[in-house]
């Protein structure tokens, strides 16, 4: 079980953020991008699992800029809310809070991202604009085909559904062509495909993607 910190931002913005410690020794710092519904319970378990694998983990309040303490489900009234959230937040200032998180890690030595659905946006940014990290691994990120232009600077892990309604399979594969020298896996899946709260959690999908998400840490953070 992790714990609630608050974080300060290059701006002075305040954020509160879900850090989990690894029983022992970490093996690295990594951040955790959220969802659309906030830090909720998912996320905070994804944390805990990332933890309980060695890792100091952190998941900031991405949507504290403009909803404090906001956490939620998966009804379609919630997910119109969230993504009412994203289109208030300019992703420059995400990168403030990122890299804050980053910050808070950096003493348990490399710091990966891992990034959920709108996480997964951030963590693609996040490679191509934060300074500290040494990868990244955005799942299902709606926003990333339109963020093709980005040069990462650390390597980077795509997880993408195949039957994602969100992002058009042709889309996925337009972008995996454009960063070719990046590495892409397709899941036969749906958008959520790792959340096991949702009606699109495939079991099958979300284990294969963390045994390679486990195994791209370890590669690069340690």
């Amino acid at each position: 079980m992790g714990k609630t910190i608050q974080l300060t931002a290059s701006d002075g913005h305040k954020l509160s953020a879900y850090r989990a410690e690894p029983s022992g020794k970490p093996k690295g710092g990594l951040v955790v991008a959220m969802e659309i519904f906030g830090v909720n319970s998912h996320i905070r378990s994804v944390a805990d699992g990332y933890a309980a694998d060695g890792y100091l983990v952190i998941a900031p309040a991405l949507f504290d800029r403009v909803q404090p303490n906001y956490e939620a489900g998966y009804s379609q009234e919630e997910i119109q809310k969230g993504i009412g959230f994203i289109q208030k937040i300019n992703l420059d200032d995400t990168m403030k809070d990122i890299s804050a998180a980053v910050q808070n890690v950096a003493p348990a030595g490399k710091t990966g991202i891992v990034g959920y659905c709108w996480g997964g946006t951030v963590s693609w940014k996040a490679a191509a604009s934060v300074a500290g990290l040494a990868c990244a691994i955005p799942y299902y990120g709606g926003g990333v085909p339109g963020l093709i232009a980005l040069k990462p600077k650390c390597p980077v892990m795509f997880h993408w559904g195949e039957t994602d309604q969100s992002i058009p399979l042709e889309k996925a594969k337009e972008f995996a062509a454009a960063h070719k020298d990046q590495t892409h896996h397709f899941y036969a899946a749906g958008h959520g495909f790792n959340c096991d709260q949702r009606g699109s959690y495939n079991a099958e999908s979300a284990k294969l993607a963390r045994s390679r998400t486990l195994g791209f840490l370890a590669k690069h953070v340690g």
